[in-house]
């Protein structure tokens, strides 16, 4: 993470250690990190993946709705909660990069900084629909 704020290299170090698995995003909503056990349940390890922008890793991993369709990452209430500094909480579908669905509750908290918003943590689990 070269020249990231030291909020969201704090934030990673944190997320490194739970057994939740979790997203770190940058102000533009590209992912900068998950754990390990984002990587377990979309069957690939950050350190594969790598970071993405939105548009990109939106189109691989979702979210979904449950139709299927991919929803714009703009139209979530959680990216519209984030970039307004608050707490958000969803519920959607991913798909692992093996194409096995999960339907998830979502809660996203901001990462605000002295000098502004840096970013957000999302942190996700199955619920008890399919693929859970």
């Amino acid at each position: 993470m070269d020249q990231r704020p030291l909020e969201l290299i704090l934030a990673r170090n944190f997320l490194t250690g739970l057994s939740t698995p979790a997203f770190l995003v940058d102000e533009g909503g590209s992912i900068i990190f998950y754990n390990e056990a984002a990587g377990d349940l979309l069957a690939i390890s950050f350190e594969e993946f790598g970071q993405k922008p939105a548009e990109e890793w939106s189109g691989a991993i979702g979210p979904f709705g449950a139709d299927g369709k991919p929803i714009p990452i703009e139209e979530l209430p959680t990216t519209q909660a984030l970039r307004a500094g608050r707490p958000a909480h969803g519920n959607f579908r991913i798909r692992s990069l093996k194409g096995d669905e999960h339907d998830i509750e979502s809660t996203a908290l901001p990462i605000v900084a002295e000098g502004g918003q840096e970013g957000g943590m999302i942190f996700f689990w199955p619920t008890a629909g399919r693929g859970a």
